[in-house]
């Protein structure tokens, strides 16, 4: 994972630097043959770059393309101005996070048309928890958290977030490191929600967390990947479209959405407040919209598509149909979306957080 996150690093220097240089020399919108540019802030390996390189070829619109990791990072460099985003395309929770603060402009459907005419309804209609009513965001990938397990390193199939304090897979176990599905993790356990706020309910979360940490092999972002594929541990927790690529590595792996209940997410595109190219920003966000290239971001990348276009033309039935990619969320229960918590909320969490990594 080191050469991938040099990479990482590498790209988004070199990203930085294209928009200094536009900054201070004014090009894009006056070069010969180039109608702007369109400054785009995404989480990592989250594109087909061939859909960028296409999109400037139709469109004759420079990208200017920067990487994040987490929304927690994503956040303050967006709030700052310091960089003049046009587009955006963070978590669901981050999202309502953006609409209280008013960082976000309204959308005008009209001139994106793909997304009226390819996105599936339901998904907006779950969009719904975090942007009601539906002015700022398009879905762009959508999932579940759930766990991840080897067959041949287990003595029965994991079925339940339970299994994950059994003492028989210690240091075998992945937790992610993130402080929100870690909790979820727990919370759901406790039969509580993961939106909750109740001191007596995290509490009893952060001990569940700190009565398993004695177990964990590590607590990892994408290294559960690759530590999963290598056959490195037996058990992680991993988000659904991972898990997609897990098993065309290698086909020991077995994901399952947990029986208490788990994270429905979704990530959506956005235009900033105050985006210099907003008009390039919709152009961008419709072609991304577009069957044709939203089947491509789909193979790509492995996170489930909400554009049922797309879905339609996937040549691989077994993907298709898949249960993993595109699981019937009506059989399950207690499948919840993250909202925003508030400041003091984000605090909360935090300072638990630091108590269960601290001990």
């Amino acid at each position: 994972m080191g050469n991938k996150r040099i990479y990482q690093l590498k790209k988004a220097m070199c990203a930085l630097i294209l928009l200094s240089v536009s900054a201070l020399c004014g090009c894009g919108s006056t070069e010969k043959g180039v109608n702007g540019q369109v400054i785009v802030y995404n989480w990592g390996e989250y594109i087909d770059p061939e859909t960028i390189r296409m999109f400037e070829e139709e469109y004759g619109i420079k990208v200017i393309y920067d990487e994040f990791e987490t929304n927690e990072s994503m956040y303050p460099k967006v709030e700052s101005g310091a960089v003049a985003y046009d587009i955006a395309c963070p978590s669901d929770y981050m999202i309502s996070r953006m609409i209280q603060n008013g960082m976000l402009s309204e959308l005008d459907y009209s001139k994106m048309p793909n997304v009226k005419k390819n996105i599936g309804a339901q998904y907006f209609e779950q969009s719904k928890g975090f942007d009601p009513d539906n002015k700022y965001a398009v879905p762009y990938c959508w999932g579940t958290v759930g766990i991840l397990y080897n067959k041949t390193m287990v003595e029965e199939p994991i079925t339940r977030w339970e299994q994950l304090w059994d003492e028989t897979y210690a240091d075998n176990i992945l937790m992610q490191d993130s402080v929100r599905d870690a909790f979820m993790v727990a919370e759901k356990l406790n039969g509580n929600s993961m939106n909750t706020l109740d001191p007596e309910e995290l509490e009893a979360a952060k001990d569940l967390l700190i009565e398993q940490k004695p177990l964990i092999q590590a607590y990892v972002v994408d290294q559960v990947r690759d530590k999963m594929i290598g056959g490195e541990a037996a058990i992680g927790v991993i988000y659904s479209g991972e898990a997609i690529y897990t098993q065309r590595e290698n086909p020991d792996l077995v994901y399952v959405i947990p029986e208490e209940g788990t994270n429905v997410w979704i990530d959506s595109w956005v235009i900033l407040k105050n985006a210099p190219n907003k008009e390039n920003a919709e152009k961008f966000i419709d072609f991304m919209c577009r069957e044709d290239i939203a089947l491509m971001n789909f193979d790509y990348i492995t996170y489930s598509t909400p554009n049922e276009a797309a879905r339609e033309l996937i040549e691989d039935e077994a993907i298709r149909n898949s249960e993993i990619a595109f699981p019937d969320l009506s059989q399950y229960d207690n499948m919840e979306t993250y909202i925003y918590l508030g400041e003091e909320g984000d605090s909360l969490y935090n300072e638990l957080w630091k108590e269960v990594k601290a001990y």
